[in-house]
C-alpha cells in the first residue's frame, strides 16, 4: 500500500528542493523515492497544485510558459534599467571631481570611455543656461563641500554661505549637491532600535538557559541582527546548533520577517526532522503561519525564552556578537547577493576554521569528529 503524505509536508520538501537540495539529499534525509519527489516538484511548481488534473491541459502549460517569459523580460528589463543607472552615476561621479582630478585618469579606473563624459557635459552646457549667480552658487558650494573634507551637507554649507555674504535656501543647496554628486560622509543610515513586537503565545522555556551538554540537533537556537546593505538596513538570521556551536542555517533580506527564519530553515544542511527543539526569543519575526507549517510538519518541539529575558537566548545573542565584531562592524555591503554571498563564506569560515573558546578551543567541525571518535 502506497504511504500517504499530507500536503503540508509536501509543500516543505518542494520547498527545500527549490531552495538547493538535491533529489538525492531529499531521499537520504527524509526516505522519499526519488520519482516521487520529481513529481511533487513538477507538479507543484507548475501549478501550484499536487492533483494530477491541475496539470494536464494545455491552456494552463501555455499560461505557465508565458509568465516564465514575462518574468524573464522583466528581468532583462530591470537588469538593463540598473545598469544604465549605474553607467549614469559613474559619469556623474566623474563630472563632480574634474576640478580635482584628471577626466582622463578617472576614465580609465572607472573604465568609462572618455567621449561618453564629453557627450554628457556638452549635453549639460546647452540643456542648463544658467545665470552668473547661479554658476557663482554652484561654484561656492562645491568648494566649501571639499574644503569639509567632504563633510558637511546642506545646512552647515548654509551657514558657511551666510558667513560669505551669500544667500541660499537649503533646497536650492540640496539640488546642487544632488545635481554633482556630492553626498556628506554623514549621510549614511542611522539603525533606528524599534522595540520589538512581543509573541505572548503560551509556550514554556524548555530549555532553561541549559545550553552546555546537548546533543547533536537536540536544541537549535535563532535569532536575527541587522547589517547595511548600500547605505540601508537589511537583516540576517542563523540557526545555531547547541551540540558544537555550529551554524546549520542562515539567510539574509531586506525585511525583519518570518521569510527570513523560512529561508534560514530551508537553508540548513541538516534533515529538518533531526531537529528536536527550536528555541528563540519572542519577537514577532518567529510567530507566524509559515513558521508554525515548519514546525508542526517536521515535529520539532517550540521553546520560547520569558519575556524580556535576554539571557534565555544567550547563546544566540552571543554568536551575532561575533558576527557583528568579525563579520559586520563598520562594513557595508555594495548590495544584498553580495551580503549572502559573503555571509556563506563567512560561515564556512565560522565551521571549519574558526577556534571556539566554549569547544576547548576547536572548531565546530573538529568538536563535532572528536565526540564521534570518542563514543
Amino acid at each position: 500500500m502506497a504511504k500517504h503524505y499530507e500536503e503540508a509536508f509536501k509543500k516543505q520538501i518542494v520547498a527545500l528542493y527549490n531552495n538547493g537540495k538535491t533529489l538525492a539529499d531529499i531521499n537520504k534525509e527524509y526516505g522519499i523515492a526519488k520519482s516521487t519527489v520529481k513529481t511533487w516538484i513538477e507538479r507543484y511548481n507548475n501549478s501550484g497544485s499536487f492533483d494530477v488534473n491541475d496539470n494536464r491541459t494545455e491552456e494552463e502549460i501555455e499560461l505557465i510558459k508565458l509568465r516564465k517569459q514575462v518574468k524573464q523580460l522583466e528581468m532583462e528589463n530591470d537588469i538593463l534599467k540598473q545598469a544604465a543607472l549605474i553607467l549614469g552615476k559613474k559619469v556623474d561621479l566623474i563630472i563632480s571631481n574634474r576640478d580635482k582630478y584628471s577626466i582622463n585618469a578617472m576614465c580609465k579606473l572607472l573604465k568609462i570611455p572618455r567621449s561618453l563624459v564629453y557627450y554628457h557635459l556638452k549635453n549639460r552646457g546647452n540643456a542648463n543656461k544658467i545665470s552668473e549667480e547661479e554658476v557663482k552658487l554652484e561654484n561656492m558650494v562645491i568648494k566649501i563641500f571639499r574644503e569639509s573634507r567632504n563633510n558637511y551637507g546642506a545646512r552647515k554649507i548654509r551657514k558657511q554661505l551666510q558667513r560669505e555674504g551669500i544667500i541660499a535656501s537649503r533646497r536650492k543647496i540640496s539640488q546642487i549637491m544632488e545635481k554633482y554628486s556630492l553626498v556628506s560622509s554623514y549621510t549614511v543610515a542611522q539603525y533606528k532600535v524599534h522595540r520589538k513586537g512581543c509573541n505572548e503565545a503560551n509556550i514554556p522555556n524548555i530549555v532553561n538557559r541549559e545550553f552546555e551538554d546537548r546533543e547533536k540537533l537536540e536544541v537549535v537556537v535563532s535569532d536575527l541582527t541587522y547589517v547595511r546593505v548600500n547605505k540601508k538596513w537589511s537583516y540576517i538570521c542563523t540557526l545555531l546548533d547547541l551540540y558544537n556551536r555550529e551554524i546549520i542555517g542562515f539567510s539574509a533580506g531586506p525585511k525583519k520577517d518570518a521569510n527570513l527564519v523560512y529561508q534560514a530553515f530551508l537553508n540548513c544542511k541538516y534533515p529538518l526532522t533531526d531537529i528536536k527543539i527550536f528555541h528563540t526569543d519572542r519577537g514577532n519575526e518567529f510567530k507566524n503561519k509559515t513558521i508554525d507549517e515548519v514546525i508542526n510538519t517536521f515535529e520539532i518541539e517550540r521553546s520560547l525564552s520569558k519575556k524580556g529575558c535576554p539571557y534565555d537566548n544567550a547563546a544566540a545573542e552571543s554568536l551575532f556578537n561575533i558576527i557583528k565584531t568579525e563579520f559586520v562592524k563598520e562594513r557595508d555591503f555594495d548590495d544584498i547577493n553580495i551580503l549572502r554571498l559573503e555571509l556563506g563564506d563567512y560561515v564556512n569560515w565560522y565551521n571549519n576554521h574558526r577556534l571556539h573558546g566554549s569547544l576547548d578551543y576547536l572548531t565546530p567541525m573538529e568538536y563535532k569528529e572528536k565526540i564521534k571518535l570518542e563514543m
